[in-house]
């Protein structure tokens, strides 16, 4: 889902480069100390998650715990996955670096969606957990088809589509078990 540098226009991608880093900038403001230690494990396991590929309908998917980080950290999701995503790019290519800014906004819209469902949302923790590992990843998977075809970038909308999804389901499950789990053994981690 990482887009290469080259695929969009100079003036997006510097855009987007210059509204990630007010985007880092406001979600790093104020931060307490006990916060940075999670937050940087919490950024080795992204960046390590993002190792692991399964193959899936001839193509690989990842998974991206987009919506896990969201309802662990809320807007300090967003520098999590920025700098997640800068290191991917700087140590596999994965991206670029002109367009680490616009990968970093739409993977960071799985945070924001995530930390919204967890945060307003009436049901259970395992559900709210399902729902923020699913749209945190399906979410931005659909903004990065969406961006494709207003660049005319290609017309795999309906196949990218189907290769996130369950991908999504996955992702979901993955997050809410981890709810579970921590509920059980560290509720105090599940509390911004």
């Amino acid at each position: 889902m990482h887009i290469a540098d080259g695929i969009l226009p100079a003036h997006i991608g510097i855009a987007a480069d210059i509204a990630a880093v007010g985007a880092v900038y406001a979600g790093s403001r104020k931060i307490d100390s006990d916060e940075i230690p999670k937050m940087g494990i919490f950024t080795a396991a992204l960046f390590i998650i993002s190792l692991i590929h399964f193959p899936l309908f001839g193509t690989s998917v990842h998974l991206g715990l987009f919506g896990f980080a969201g309802l662990l950290f809320g807007k300090r999701a967003f520098p999590v996955i920025f700098i997640t995503l800068l290191f991917q790019s700087l140590a596999f290519q994965h991206g670029g670096l002109v367009s680490v800014g616009i990968n970093a906004l739409i993977m960071g819209s799985g945070a924001l969606a995530g930390w919204l469902l967890w945060d307003f949302l009436p049901f259970s923790r395992r559900v709210k957990g399902f729902l923020c590992g699913f749209f945190g990843i399906f979410l931005p998977a659909l903004l990065v088809s969406l961006l494709f075809l207003f660049i005319d970038y290609g017309k795999g909308l309906l196949f990218f589509m189907s290769v996130y999804l369950p991908a999504a389901v996955v992702e979901g499950a993955l997050t809410s078990t981890a709810v579970v789990f921590f509920q059980k053994v560290e509720p105090e981690l599940l509390k911004r």
